[in-house]
């Protein structure tokens, strides 16, 4: 797939704010299936940008304003290529166990420090078991959408899985906050995946959409025969694994690793936001919800 990125933020400030600093985490990943050809970033106020790559691998374009300003426009743009993985590994839960799949696995095995003990999670966990860890991971992505309902509004970027598990509802970054805390107590490494999706309607429709940021996951699952093991990109807010129509932008334990912008500045002006991002298809269209 041939997708070209454009995402636009703009802050308007009630009185003049100073020393506006931010960090973006926007720029789409380079991985074995996903590969950004352009990347460009433009600022108003304009200011120097320096990059560095996170502890996660995920490049940070960082930014600082020193004089007052009314406003900040963030300007992005990407011209992206990604391809369909290959089909996943399917072997026995006993692989998890391997020397190999630990050291792979790491802090993505962790559990949180503000997870709920038992109630619908442990039935969520129990439920999720299967003949293998692909096939918990596939049952999974049916699990979580049919017990949880898809609302936006009902919760926002600091709510907890307890606090979902308890409202019932939320959006894509739930189902996966709540997805990788299941994987994990079935032994199996998970990390949270920020990004975008396209999500033009399959029966037609316009080349250029208008998206939100997207999550998903991906789990670490144990090869048939020796090798690595591998990252496969599951997504429980559409019922399926991910693929072409997924573009990556970098991953973590959880969404405050990912953030897209994160910033501070100085001075008491509330700040109105507006932000928009485009995907504009540059081959044949696919379809799924974002």
């Amino acid at each position: 797939m041939h997708v070209q990125l454009h995402y636009r933020t703009e802050y308007r400030y009630a009185s003049p704010v100073s020393d506006n600093l931010n960090a973006l985490r926007v720029r789409p990943a380079t991985t074995s299936t996903q590969r950004c050809d352009d990347f460009h970033v433009r600022l108003d106020p304009e200011a120097r940008l320096h990059r560095h790559v996170d502890y996660f691998g995920t490049e940070v374009v960082e930014f600082g304003i020193a004089k007052p300003h009314d406003h900040l426009c963030i300007d992005v743009q990407a011209r992206v290529v990604t391809s369909e993985p290959p089909d996943p590994p399917d072997a026995r839960w006993d692989g998890l166990t391997a020397p190999a799949y630990l050291e792979a696995a790491g802090e993505f095995l962790l559990p949180e420090a503000d997870e709920p003990e038992g109630g619908p999670l442990g039935d969520l966990v129990a439920a999720a078991r299967a003949s293998t860890p692909l096939a918990a991971v596939r049952l999974l992505c049916e699990l979580v959408p049919d017990r949880f309902a898809y609302r936006p509004g009902v919760t926002y970027v600091g709510t907890t899985v307890a606090e979902f598990l308890e409202t019932g509802a939320g959006v894509c970054q739930d189902f996966v906050h709540v997805s990788l805390l299941v994987l994990r107590r079935l032994g199996i490494g998970a990390r949270y995946v920020s990004g975008y999706l396209w999500s033009a309607p399959e029966d037609g429709g316009d080349d250029s959409v208008e998206v939100q940021t997207h999550a998903w996951l991906e789990a670490l699952l144990p090869p048939d025969r020796g090798g690595e093991p591998v990252w496969v990109g599951a997504d429980p807010t559409n019922r399926r694994l991910a693929g072409e129509t997924h573009v990556k932008i970098g991953h973590g334990r959880r969404y405050a690793d990912v953030p897209p912008i994160k910033g501070v500045y100085r001075g008491a002006a509330a700040a109105e936001l507006h932000a928009h991002v485009q995907m504009t298809r540059l081959d044949r269209q696919a379809g799924a919800r974002a």
